[in-house]
């Protein structure tokens, strides 16, 4: 398929409830309101494809840049494609889900997000944490940078409530993260939960609320699901 072409279909599955919750959230023009189920419809057709992946995220429309990410090769995605895909991750779907997905694929996941989160652009620093986030949820404990880890726990637990909203919201999900997918840091990051207590994020126009950590950790123990890594970031 062609770009013209799917953002054809694109158009085609266009919801207008859809579109509204989208921007209820971020989403800004152009984009259709396309539910993920639909395109998810696309991606079976396109499979993983680097070039089109390239091409759609640099539309600008929202559904075609996160129907990108679900595309995206991480074979054959380069650093420089990320740093331009994150200067325009303008939102939630992009910052939080499909850039750090992709990203967290790559064998320079890591150091990208630890190269996010020293960065002065909101958006950019989300993406930072989220990347993190999925990079330990999809790499074995013993590919993983725990002493790294550790000390972005501990740099969570001292800056999150003194950060704007939206880093609030992925610095918090970010020990979720780390409490959950590695075990020898689950103690700690419970502690560090705990530290912080509740995390109160305003995300105007939306009912969402944001998880305490401390339970959300401890739903995962309690599962028996504690450590249990996951085969792609992707969603």
């Amino acid at each position: 398929m062609t770009t013209t072409e799917v953002l054809k279909e694109l158009e085609g599955y266009a919801d207008a409830q859809t579109k509204k919750t989208l921007m209820t959230h971020g989403a800004q023009e152009p984009l259709f309101g396309v539910k993920i189920a639909d395109l998810k419809k696309i991606l079976k057709k396109t499979k993983k494809n680097h070039e089109l992946s390239l091409d759609l995220y640099k539309t600008g429309n929202s559904d075609a840049m996160y129907l990108a990410g679900l595309m995206a090769d991480e074979t054959k995605i380069t650093e420089n494609d990320l740093d331009e895909w994150v200067k325009n991750a303008y939102w939630l779907y992009l910052n939080q889900y499909a850039v750090p997905w992709v990203a967290s694929e790559t064998p320079f996941g890591f150091q990208l997000g630890l190269k996010w989160i020293t960065s002065n652009n909101e958006n950019t620093a989300c993406a930072g944490w989220a990347t993190l986030s999925s990079f330990a949820a999809v790499n074995s404990d013993d590919q993983l940078d725990l002493a790294k880890y550790s000390e972005l726990l501990d740099f969570v637990e001292k800056n999150i409530h003194t950060s704007p909203n939206t880093l609030k919201r992925s610095m918090n999900a970010f020990v979720i993260a780390i409490g959950s997918f590695i075990k020898d840091l689950n103690k700690k990051a419970l502690e560090t939960a705990k530290n912080m207590g509740k995390v109160e994020v305003i995300l105007a126009g939306t009912a969402c609320k944001t998880p305490l950590a401390t339970e959300y950790i401890n739903k995962v123990v309690n599962s028996g699901k504690l450590g249990k890594k996951r085969a792609t970031s992707r969603c």
